[in-house]
């Protein structure tokens, strides 16, 4: 019987430390990554770029590419919208579709969607992918690529 107890304590040690790791790499990031997207479509709509950018992570290690061109860091790529941006009519209304989030990890997620803006004159429209990663301060963005379709 003392020869049992060790090997009995030894599986269920295993089968608990399993599911205790097994749990955390299953967590599906989806809700807390499209509650991130929400918050940025909600703050654009404002009018407020700069709590848009609060979903991007504040790091000169940020990349956005976008129209041929590489952004990298977060004030450059806060200024570069600030300046395609000036005002609420080249604003126009924000929303996001199709998005399909795709965990990578248990702190990173790949999530590819598609962007339209209503504007008065205009609906320019087009797909991004996006990689973001759960930081100190919540899950941010990491790496933009969008395009336009126009």
């Amino acid at each position: 019987m003392t020869a049992r107890r060790p090997f009995a304590f030894a599986s269920l040690a295993a089968v608990a430390a399993c599911l205790v790791h097994c749990g955390a790499r299953e967590r599906d990031p989806s809700a807390e990554v499209r509650a991130l997207l929400d918050a940025q479509v909600a703050a654009w709509n404002r009018g407020d770029i700069d709590g848009y950018m609060q979903g991007y992570w504040n790091s000169p290690e940020l990349r956005f590419a976008s129209g041929g061109a590489v952004t990298r860091g977060f004030q450059p790529t806060l200024e570069r919208y600030k300046k395609r941006y000036a005002d609420r009519a080249a604003m126009g209304t924000l929303s996001f579709s199709d998005l399909d989030i795709r965990p990578a990890g248990g702190d990173a997620a790949l999530v590819f969607g598609a962007w339209r803006l209503a504007r008065q004159n205009d609906s320019p429209h087009g797909l991004f992918t996006l990689f973001v990663r759960r930081t100190a301060e919540g899950w941010r963005v990491v790496h933009d690529h969008t395009s336009s379709a126009e």
